[in-house]
């Protein structure tokens, strides 16, 4: 679905013209895979309301049940169809996992590239989690390099490089531009992240620059924003980072990782493919030894 959605297509281009669009071939892909994800989410929901009358309140409320109360209830204050039901639940998952995968795959590819950063991670992970089978959410807010090497990965490697379209309420001077009122504005996150005038050594992977800056993703500054600020934030956030967290951190413990063959870490490529999200152009392979917990 994402790579249709940031695909070329000369329907979009051109809307309005018939011929088009009775011989491209995207859109008839594109329903088949709404119908495709619509039917998989109805699964889902049928799922969830079996077990729900099966075992009652013996299950804990989770994100969709809470969906399902609302659509169940419909008051005035809020009310949902079950069709917003599905769009809520496949934008989250959407603009979540893709972007968490992509994002992973970016930072193991760092690590490798930079073998003392990759030490450290994987030192603080083994001791902080010495004796541990599996990672927990818990053990994730202790894991303060980690997170550094997150942020400097998104910094580098935003999951997209311009944020959805803003359009100006009034007419504004940006550095030496007059932007008119209603004009469509694009934020290059790509290039924010990668300006010298904000960071020292932009184009190296230094997560050590943000141990002793406050600068956050958050959306409050405005050099790092691979989420978008204000109203219009990524709604994902949260759930995509704690599905980066949690699959870095399990890789990192459970594996040493190795580069096949005689490929040097300077020799992995970093170059970029077009799309949403922005990922490898040539997929990280690598070779994965099983480390036991209990050898640490």
């Amino acid at each position: 679905m994402l790579e249709l959605a940031s695909g070329f297509s000369l329907v979009d281009l051109y809307p309005s013209s018939r011929l088009l669009r009775l011989i491209s071939t995207g859109l008839d892909e594109a329903k088949r895979c709404h119908e495709r994800l619509h039917r998989f989410l109805d699964q889902i929901i049928e799922q969830k309301r079996q077990r729900e009358a099966t075992f009652g309140d013996g299950i804990s409320e989770d994100f969709l049940s809470v969906l399902l109360r609302i659509h169940d209830e419909d008051t005035e204050q809020i009310s949902l169809d079950i069709n917003s039901v599905k769009s809520i639940i496949s934008d989250l998952f959407s603009g979540g996992s893709e972007t968490a995968a992509t994002t992973v795959e970016w930072a193991m590819a760092e690590l490798m590239r930079n073998p003392k950063v990759m030490k450290e991670a994987q030192s603080e992970v083994r001791e902080l989690l010495r004796g541990c089978t599996s990672v927990t959410d818990s053990d994730l807010v202790r894991l303060n390099y980690l997170h550094l090497v997150i942020k400097e990965t998104l910094r580098l490697h935003p999951p997209a490089p311009l944020l959805l379209p803003r359009q100006c309420r009034e007419t504004c001077h940006v550095l030496g531009y007059d932007i008119p009122k209603g004009a469509t504005v694009l934020v290059n996150v790509w290039a924010l992240g990668r300006d010298p005038k904000y960071w020292e050594d932009p184009e190296e992977f230094k997560p050590e620059r943000f141990a002793t800056s406050n600068v956050d993703f958050r959306g409050t500054d405005f050099q790092f924003l691979p989420f978008g600020s204000g109203r219009r934030m990524c709604p994902g956030m949260s759930f995509g980072l704690a599905n980066v967290e949690l699959a870095l951190t399990t890789l990192l413990y459970h594996f040493d990782w190795k580069l096949p063959g005689n490929v040097k870490p300077e020799d992995v490529d970093m170059s970029e493919a077009p799309g949403l999200p922005v990922r490898k152009k040539t997929p990280l392979l690598l070779h994965a030894v099983r480390h036991e917990p209990d050898s640490v």
